[in-house]
């Protein structure tokens, strides 16, 4: 028998409150959290933004003056921003999001912070649920701001219609980087700071990369702290999301085989396991690939 969740329709009215719920109830698997995703009608069409790259690089206050921009259009925004965890309650180290303060209470934005606790790819485990919630309410852009980690932030792929890398022009190693992994994650790369020395030298270098390696990424320099070059940014940005993604298919594919895979582990006990193990492993002639074969 169905629940009744009441505030699956409070959020659908725009009530931030009830929003923040939900997502509470999801990110923390109350006993509600199915019930509520089976409830969902999430819509692709939404824009979904990943900004990534690594610390220092002024995600943040990109992500504050595209914001800004957003709202004097009267567009919705909502903001999942990853943040890492704290060691002692797996929480948000950086809830407060204090670049982002003048934006609380801004009607047209919801800010989120969640933790990553722990998860690799600069994603938490709950980004993608969360995000579809997010898709159910009626916002018309969604940015996720990833933890920073460089390299390793590649779940963004997977998961955004569009994904932003920022970098700075000390960003040599990036470029390192880029050659072996970014430029598979990126659709966009932003130089910013680019006031700074060797900032057109570094983007002009980025962009020759990216054009011996027939890779078809803008670059844009920005100055975010000052709002240089970032309207020219999300003008870019809202016209690619007018063409749809072209891999939802495959994002919708693998995030499917994870919950598939998580719903067939869900009541494989490791205790339970262990004992069958302790037990068949004295036999002779045990071998572990019959063992698992015959698990099922």
């Amino acid at each position: 028998m169905q629940k009744s969740v009441p505030e699956l329709e409070g959020m659908l009215r725009g009530d931030y409150k009830s929003l923040a719920r939900i997502i509470s109830m999801v990110e923390n698997e109350h006993p509600l959290a199915a019930e509520i995703l089976l409830s969902l009608n999430p819509d692709y069409k939404i824009p979904v933004i990943g900004i990534t790259g690594p610390p220092g690089a002024g995600k943040s206050t990109l992500v504050n003056v595209l914001l800004e921009q957003l709202s004097k259009s009267e567009k919705k925004v909502a903001v999942l921003a990853i943040d890492p965890s704290s060691p002692f309650n797996k929480g948000s180290l950086l809830g407060d999001r204090i670049r982002m303060s003048k934006q609380f209470n801004d009607p047209h934005i919801y800010i989120r912070s969640i933790a990553s606790r722990g998860a690799l790819g600069g994603l938490s485990e709950k980004t993608s649920e969360i995000t579809d919630v997010l898709r159910s309410a009626p916002f018309d852009i969604i940015l996720i701001e990833t933890v920073g980690v460089g390299q390793s932030e590649i779940d963004i792929m997977g998961l955004a219609d569009q994904t932003v890398v920022v970098l700075v022009p000390e960003s040599g190693d990036e470029i390192q980087h880029a050659k072996s992994g970014l430029m598979e994650i990126a659709n966009v790369f932003v130089v910013n700071k680019a006031d700074r020395e060797g900032a057109d030298l570094f983007a002009s270098r980025l962009s020759s990369m990216l054009k011996e390696k027939k890779v078809d990424v803008p670059v844009f320099k920005t100055i975010a702290d000052r709002s240089f070059g970032v309207e020219k940014l999300l003008d870019y940005l809202f016209t690619r999301a007018n063409t749809g993604n072209p891999l939802r298919i495959e994002q919708l594919m693998e995030k499917a085989w994870r919950l598939i895979q998580r719903k067939r582990m869900k009541n494989i006990d490791k205790t339970s396991l262990r004992e069958r193990i302790e037990g068949q492993s004295r036999l002779q002639g045990f071998n572990l690939y019959r063992f698992v074969d015959d698990y099922y």
